[in-house]
């Protein structure tokens, strides 16, 4: 059977990324026997230059159609004055919404071969591998009722709201705990059960599926003191998972103490394991265009495409490898590179892989 693979390659560095991972499952394709099917279209910012909306109906059509979604990155500040309505990543935001793409995973790993590239000391973040579980459709980014309003003295007041049902806690929550059974049985469930009673019902129904999973030791831990433990001692988490808003910064800062961003793959799921995949770096305008961006969190987004959506272990398994044996050659980007290493750029990178992959299928 012939797999469909939506290509949105965004704006920014996104299409300059995307194209290395695309050349990657071309390989595959072609010198593996993958049986997938490629089509490209826009979102984000080129999508609203284009159409007039960050996320046109041709593409979400297409991202309905498709088994799985390789997307790059949206935004940048050409985009930043139009209505929060119509910026690039409310077509994002769309995405995640219309594809139900709630559970967001976000792997931590740190390369033995880029320990000196991390800001923490070796014997602080060696052997790093973590696992964040991020709810992705729910809480504050998507609560109502949010907006701006004018109140009776005159002045303006954002507000926003978060909620969460007991359903959604709990189909994120087992998504945690069926990773967790596969890797090392620990889920530390991250709220802020002491001042929010949405956080308190969070971890109420954490309790309540932790019974079906005996074999799993669940911890709860506040998210200010997770985000401190994530920089003094990271090592003693497994697998972490918390609401949406927790998630996006946690999973930042995690990436941070494997060397770079520019490393991290991500995951965004639905119930059926369909999924959307992309490198959680962003679009850095800054560099965009420059041919110095890291292609390997793309390429190595195709390796969680592989593994979660296209049950394709074995492929999955020889994308980490091959990336694995680039960094043993001391090839770099600038975002990874350190004394004695060989600098490269984005295109030198992909083609680095590609060789690498071939090589290892011989």
């Amino acid at each position: 059977m012939t797999n469909k693979i939506a290509v949105l390659a965004g704006d920014g560095i996104g299409p300059e990324i995307v194209a290395q991972a695309v050349k990657v499952l071309g390989v595959l394709r072609d010198e593996f026997g993958l049986q997938i099917e490629l089509e490209e279209a826009p979102v984000g910012g080129r999508a609203y230059d284009v159409s007039g909306q960050p996320l046109p109906e041709p593409t979400l059509r297409l991202a309905k159609e498709a088994d799985a979604v390789l997307l790059g990155a949206v935004g940048g500040p050409q985009w930043e004055a139009l209505d929060i309505s119509l910026r690039p990543e409310k077509g994002l935001l769309g995405l995640r919404a219309e594809l139900e793409l709630f559970s967001n995973l976000r792997p931590a790993i740190l390369y033995e071969q880029l320990a000196d590239a991390s800001t923490l000391k070796a014997d602080v973040v060696a052997g790093l591998d973590i696992m964040i579980v991020r709810e992705l459709t729910g809480g504050i980014y998507f609560g109502q009722p949010r907006g701006v309003r004018t109140l009776a003295n005159g002045e303006r007041q954002g507000f926003n709201t978060l909620v969460y049902s007991e359903s959604e806690i709990e189909r994120i929550g087992r998504s945690a705990f069926e990773i967790a059974m596969k890797r090392d049985k620990r889920v530390c469930s991250v709220d802020k059960a002491n001042v929010l009673e949405c956080t308190e019902l969070w971890r109420e129904v954490m309790e309540r599926i932790a019974v079906d999973y005996p074999q799993v030791v669940l911890s709860h831990m506040y998210v200010d003191n997770a985000a401190m433990q994530l920089v003094r001692a990271p090592k003693q988490f497994d697998v972490m998972v918390t609401t949406n808003m927790f998630g996006d910064i946690l999973s930042d800062c995690a990436a941070m103490l494997t060397g770079s961003i520019g490393m991290l793959p991500s995951a965004s799921l639905a119930a059926d394991a369909k999924g959307m995949y992309e490198p959680i770096h962003g679009s850095a305008p800054d560099i965009a265009g420059k041919g110095i961006a890291n292609p390997l969190a793309t390429i190595l987004s195709v390796a969680m495409l592989l593994r979660y959506t296209l049950d394709e272990q074995d492929l999955a398994s020889r994308i980490e490898r091959a990336v694995s044996a680039v960094l043993d050659q001391g090839l770099r980007t600038a975002d990874i590179y350190t004394d004695g290493m060989k600098k490269i750029g984005t295109e030198d990178m992909g083609e680095a892989v590609v060789a690498s992959l071939i090589s290892d299928g011989g």
